[in-house]
């Protein structure tokens, strides 16, 4: 018969040090306790466990199947500890913690800017962490409760997530200042096909790379793509070099001081939509008040 063992939230603590520096002197102290002590912790969690946690030779310290699994389940349960502390404080003490929010540069330009001036208007002791990420980096975040909102470009929402849009955008050619096309002679993008383009990753948002892909196939021709990146800047730097022209959401044109220029795109189909996602099981008391802000802005 299987005694039942109660894990003890130091011991973990313990094992995560040590999961995540692959070395048990580093993890000691990291800790600040002895080498030895680790190490009897340890061993007495995996006793109590029954099974092998780390596999140890004299040069290295890896996870087993075991190992690697409780890693992961561990973080999560710390995470949530910590939710959980920050949610006992909001109650105890009124509003005030830290809210995490992912997003799509574009989201930077107009979007997020009066966001975040209504949190500070109404809520003083909120602290907003912000973290520019690709829109598949944003849903493993929300997923895994590292993220409290994300902006992102997506046609619906994972499972138990809301998407609300929030802004609709056109979009723009972006070309090199010399270029020989201005305004009074662009009429549609067909007469840029044989250039070279450059484009957002597809990993960085899928949905609007379609989208892109798709304002050409309409004018029958389908880009010839020379380089990709994540960063606007990156894109617009590139386009200044004369190395391709872009086609990005008109609000992009906005912050930067490069030796280029925009031309909208009219008479197209297309929409950049930015989006706001988030959880609908989001343990933080202060998405609830601050999504109707977020929502507006």
């Amino acid at each position: 018969m299987l005694m039942k063992y109660q894990l003890d939230c130091r011991q973990l603590r313990y094992f995560v040090a040590v999961a995540r520096h692959l070395n048990f002197r580093k993890a000691a102290d990291s800790l600040f306790i002895t080498q030895p002590g680790l190490s009897r912790q340890i061993k007495q969690l995996e006793a109590g466990l029954g099974t092998v946690l780390f596999e140890r030779s004299s040069r290295v310290v890896q996870l087993t199947q075991a190992g690697k699994f409780l890693l992961e389940e561990a973080q999560q349960l710390f995470l949530q500890m910590e939710q959980l502390e920050q949610n006992i404080r909001l109650l105890g003490a009124g509003l005030k913690g830290e809210f995490r929010i992912g997003f799509v540069g574009s989201a930077m330009q107009q979007v997020i800017p009066k966001f975040l001036l209504a949190i500070d208007s109404h809520f003083k002791e909120v602290r907003v962490s912000l973290k520019e990420m690709s829109i598949s980096d944003q849903v493993k975040a929300l997923q895994n409760n590292q993220i409290d909102l994300a902006y992102v470009r997506l046609s619906k929402p994972p499972e138990n997530m809301a998407l609300e849009t929030v802004f609709e955008d056109t979009f723009s050619v972006v070309l090199p200042e010399q270029h020989a096309m201005n305004l009074e002679s662009f009429r549609h993008i067909g007469q840029l096909k044989n250039e070279k383009f450059i484009m957002f990753s597809s990993d960085y948002s899928p949905l609007y790379y379609d989208k892109i892909m798709s304002i050409c196939k309409d004018r029958g021709f389908e880009p010839q793509i020379s380089h990709k990146s994540v960063h606007a800047q990156t894109i617009f730097k590139l386009v200044e070099a004369g190395l391709g022209v872009s086609i990005v959401p008109s609000a992009l044109q906005y912050g930067y001081n490069l030796k280029v220029k925009f031309l909208p795109l009219h008479n197209i189909r297309q929409k950049a939509r930015l989006g706001v996602m988030w959880r609908k099981d989001n343990k933080n008391l202060l998405l609830e008040h601050l999504l109707p802000h977020a929502l507006s802005s």
